[in-house]
């Protein structure tokens, strides 16, 4: 069974509808055409009579003149306009009943109504000055009509456009092509469902470009813990080998939880579990997770408490002293506070680059060292400091980098 697209059923609907309206409009211009001519026509008779009367009685007189210019009519005596009017090849001429000796003729010429009149001595014109007609506001009703017929029809167009763009859009949803523009500024369900579409395209964009930022993470991350364990693997299984072992196997289970809550943070809205936690058991948690040694980290902090998401708060402490470290000219990073702020200190080159520069995926500079770039870490802790609501910024003054958490 052919199927029929809705705007084509509506195009037929209203050239349908518009066959209607005119046919409709062209029978009652007709009818009302009969009706005036039928009332024209009677009047005229009753007007004939009248002046047929007066005419036997006193012949063309002022007071008849007067009296028929009473009635909305004209009486035309000059023989060469009578003569123009009657003789004129457009006009249409019906001879009406004679009365006696009277000969009447109804003439339409140029939209004007005249009756002619053949008395015993002369022809006399009376002209209408008063027409029943009502041609001009029926036309003036269709087109006002047509007017609003082709405003409803745009108007209803317009709002089914977002229809197709949403159809060409859903094609190639399938394909993972995510990126659509079917939004549309217009108020009605139609457009609320292009609109409601559109966002969820945006989301699933966001979830598929999480997706290939896990997975890169994950193959860029744990590149490390596996070449150590397989280097462990190959030397003899003493204790300290063993202590080092688990601490390998420590920190790839520790990297894909962090992953895991990473990847959930990114694609979805996550609810944050927030509670007042001290801050140095934070940092300290940070240090456990990034498995670095104790004098590659100076604290210099007032323990205060704060509120945050306990496990993602220690991630973006830990990707912050993991970069203040591989990037500092003595291996080591301070850690202070100042009022409500966290500040991250090492020494080393300033950046080349504005700082949201390196919010970006796996962004490399040229201030990089050979193989290595700021990765994922400062695109992690944007996305987890705008869940607390804080913000991060960067200073470099004397050689010394710092990075500032502030709420």
């Amino acid at each position: 069974m052919k199927k029929y697209s809705i705007i084509f059923t509506i195009n037929i609907i209203f050239l349908i509808s518009f066959l209607l309206i005119s046919a409709s409009f062209a029978a009652f211009y007709n009818f009302n055409n009969q009706k005036d001519r039928h009332f024209n026509y009677k009047r005229d008779i009753e007007i004939s009579k009248i002046f047929m009367h007066q005419y036997r009685a006193g012949g063309i007189s002022d007071e008849l003149v007067e009296y028929i210019k009473s009635l909305d009519f004209s009486i035309i005596l000059d023989k060469n306009e009578i003569t123009n009017i009657a003789d004129s090849k457009s006009a249409k001429i019906k001879e009406l009943k004679s009365r006696g000796m009277f000969r009447l003729w109804h003439i339409e010429l140029n939209d004007k109504l005249y009756m002619l009149i053949q008395t015993p001595n002369e022809r006399v014109i009376l002209r209408t000055d008063n027409i029943s007609n009502n041609k001009s506001t029926i036309l003036i009703v269709y087109i006002v009509t047509l007017l609003i017929f082709l405003f409803l029809y745009l108007s209803i167009i317009n709002k089914l456009k977002p229809l197709s763009v949403l159809k060409e859009s859903v094609k190639n949803f399938g394909n993972e092509d995510f990126d659509l523009d079917c939004f549309t500024s217009n108020n009605d369900e139609i457009s609320e469902l292009a609109n409601e579409f559109h966002e969820s395209a945006k989301k699933l964009k966001k979830v598929k470009e999480s997706r290939n930022i896990f997975i890169r993470n994950i193959m860029h991350e744990l590149k490390t813990p596996i070449a150590k364990g397989k280097f462990l693997m190959q030397l003899p299984q003493t204790s300290q080998n063993v202590e080092i072992m688990q601490k390998v196997f420590y920190r790839l289970e520790s990297l894909i939880n962090e992953f895991a809550a990473i990847e959930e943070l990114i694609s979805t809205k996550k609810e944050l579990h927030v509670k007042e936690y001290f801050l140095e058991d934070i940092i300290d948690n940070a240090i456990d997770i990034l498995m670095c040694s104790d004098d590659e980290v100076i604290k210099d902090i007032d323990n205060i408490k704060i509120e945050a998401d306990f496990n993602l708060f220690s991630i973006a402490v830990k990707n912050l002293l993991d970069n203040g470290i591989k990037y500092a000219k003595n291996k080591k990073v301070i850690v202070k506070t100042d009022v409500n702020k966290l500040i991250f200190e090492n020494s080393g080159s300033k950046l080349i680059y504005p700082l949201e520069s390196y919010f970006e995926p796996f962004f490399r500079g040229e201030d990089t060292k050979q193989n290595q770039s700021f990765g994922l870490g400062l695109y992690i802790v944007k996305h987890i400091l705008d869940a607390h609501n804080m913000s991060l910024k960067y200073e470099h003054e004397n050689g010394i980098n710092r990075f500032i958490i502030a709420s």
